[in-house]
């Protein structure tokens, strides 16, 4: 076990626990997600559709599947090295970074109507990367995901979210407090405390969570 990794505690599930059923374990899926904040005070959030096979009806922060195109897309502005260094630590990386944060980016244009940058591409240097998860293999659909956080302010024309493609309904800003009280997949409330931790000014190392060596994992990455 790597210095800065540990076990992390039954109760502090930051995973789904398992169904009834025990799936064959599936190579995970590379994923994006990107956290929006205004003001400092208030995330963007949108309910996922009670249709969906995957975390129906859960409240979910804008993100999805990185396309094999998305590191082709323009930016702006290019990841810092700091954060291209981040998502490269912890192995098992096979596209350039830059894919997983311009995924981000499509996504939240796809699913809450947001834009981030203009016709040059977004300023990828004002995200900031603050988590990555990979599912547990007891999981029927899993994910490789990398959760990205930026200042609403800062990479938004305009931060009042329009209707997206029907993946996330109701999307709107909610207090974290309120964020906390909704019903959140396990990964998602892991996350938001992690968000609440940086916005009050406490430095800390980007987690990776994953299942190792049959438990729960904890590694905390740096450049």
């Amino acid at each position: 076990m790597a210095e800065n990794e540990f076990k992390l505690n039954a109760d502090e599930k930051p995973f789904d626990p398992p169904g009834a059923d025990k799936p064959k374990a599936t190579r995970p899926r590379d994923a994006a997600t990107l956290i929006l904040v205004r003001g400092r005070r208030e995330v963007m959030m949108g309910q996922r559709a009670k249709g969906h096979v995957f975390m129906p009806d859960k409240w979910v922060f804008p993100g999805g599947r990185v396309d094999p195109g998305d590191a082709r897309l323009p930016a702006a502005c290019e990841l810092t090295a700091g954060a291209e260094a981040l998502l490269r630590a912890g192995g098992l990386v096979r596209r350039p970074p830059r894919a997983f944060a311009l995924a981000a980016v499509r996504e939240t244009r796809e699913e809450a109507g947001l834009v981030l940058g203009d016709d040059q591409g977004p300023d990828l240097s004002k995200l900031q990367f603050v988590a990555r998860a990979i599912t547990p293999p007891y999981r029927p659909r899993r994910f490789d995901a990398r959760f990205f956080l930026a200042d609403a302010e800062a990479v938004l024309a305009h931060d009042e979210p329009a209707a997206g493609d029907e993946e996330l309904l109701h999307t709107r800003w909610f207090s974290l407090d309120e964020a906390e009280a909704l019903d959140l997949p396990s990964i998602t409330r892991f996350v938001l405390k992690e968000v609440r931790l940086r916005l009050e000014g406490q430095p800390v190392d980007p987690p990776f969570l994953r299942w190792s060596r049959g438990a729960h994992t904890l590694e905390r990455l740096r450049s």
